[in-house]
């Protein structure tokens, strides 16, 4: 059995889904359940008796005491995070107690469960931390891609306290003992992505007649990693990282944001054409740039190749393809998503722009 957190939300929802179709060991799913969890994510497994899911915060050291006792899982997987750049800018304290202490909390009590385990099952145990590219900074333009090496300069609240919990887990494993393992992944895309994410914003906003809202001149890149790779990437980590590592995953995918957005009106003017025959394009806008925008990301994830054999299976064409369709093949999912209590705040943010 493995326990997962954050597994209601998009990323963790992804790997519990994935994990049950290629494996039948249980998981224990531990979600707080905050706007961007969401059950739905996980509607299918409704009645499988290898899901366990228990509603809670990983900043509850009694909870995730009682949990790991109850079900000794042989590993834990932490994907539990507040992971918004533009939220963590409005309101930074969220992601310092989910993401910085609810982090410490969660190695403190896997801690103490693995410190009593008999010894095969204490060697056998393995931690594995989710994070992001994020922590790196940003690039230049013809810099080279990130490398598991490459300083942290975490230039937003958000990337700073993914920082501050990448060093935690390190730390924890250095001083401890703790079979640790980290993964910094490029930005995700895909199935169940909650619609703040620029993707799934652009797909929604496209369909609702809305405005596109594009930060500044559009031209900020990132390494595009679609979302079920990445839950390959993991598990790989999983059984065969070398303890104490870090991995980078990336889909060798660098596009800029306003390319991104063009895509991803080219395929709903083909999948879905707006009733008067014009292009989603025309309802672009570019909006004021957010403080401290990131220019560029892009990993170099030739470690996991060389040392555990893991690439990508998906190309961004087939990727974004297949992630416009998922969005247009579940209507009710995305009206499920936009009746919860974050709404009024995405449609104040994203909606009604001005262009800059």
């Amino acid at each position: 059995m493995i326990l997962v957190t954050g597994g209601a939300g998009f990323i963790g929802a992804n790997f519990v889904l994935d994990w049950l179709a290629v494996t039948n060991e249980p998981v224990v799913n531990v979600d707080k359940l905050t706007y961007a969890g969401n059950l739905e994510n996980l509607a299918s497994l409704q009645g499988d008796t290898r899901h366990v899911f228990v509603q809670a915060d990983i900043g509850d050291s009694t909870v995730l005491a009682a949990l790991l006792q109850q079900h000794q899982p042989r590993a834990v997987l932490n994907f539990a995070a507040e992971s918004h750049v533009d939220r963590s800018i409005h309101g930074p304290e969220d992601f310092i107690q989910t993401n910085v202490v609810g982090t410490f909390r969660l190695l403190e009590a896997v801690r103490a469960y693995w410190s009593g385990l008999p010894a095969d099952a204490k060697s056998a145990f393995r931690f594995l931390h989710v994070s992001t590219d994020e922590v790196y900074g940003t690039l230049g333009a013809t810099d080279p891609a990130f490398t598991e090496s490459h300083n942290y300069e975490p230039n937003s609240p958000y990337s700073a306290s993914k920082a501050a919990s990448d060093h935690l887990v390190r730390a924890w494993h250095h001083t401890y003992g703790l079979p640790v393992l980290t993964t910094n992944c490029s930005n995700n895309y895909g199935p169940l992505h909650f619609p703040e994410k620029l993707i799934p914003l652009m797909i929604v906003n496209a369909l609702a007649g809305k405005p596109l809202p594009i930060y500044g001149d559009g031209q900020q890149i990132r390494d595009w990693l679609y979302v079920r790779d990445h839950c390959s990437a993991i598990r790989r980590v999983l059984e065969a990282g070398r303890l104490g590592d870090t991995y980078n995953v990336g889909g060798w995918n660098e596009q800029a944001n306003i390319d991104i957005v063009k895509t991803v009106c080219a395929l709903l003017d083909e999948l879905r054409p707006r009733a008067d025959g014009k292009s989603y394009a025309e309802q672009i806008r570019f909006v004021q740039d957010r403080p401290g925008h990131d220019r560029r990301y892009a990993i170099d994830a030739r470690k996991l190749e060389r040392e555990l054999g893991w690439k990508p299976a998906e190309t961004f064409d087939t990727g974004i393809r297949k992630t416009v369709q998922w969005y247009l093949d579940h209507p009710e999912w995305v009206a499920h998503v936009q009746s919860g209590s974050y709404r009024d705040w995405v449609l104040q943010q994203y909606s009604a722009q001005e262009p800059a």
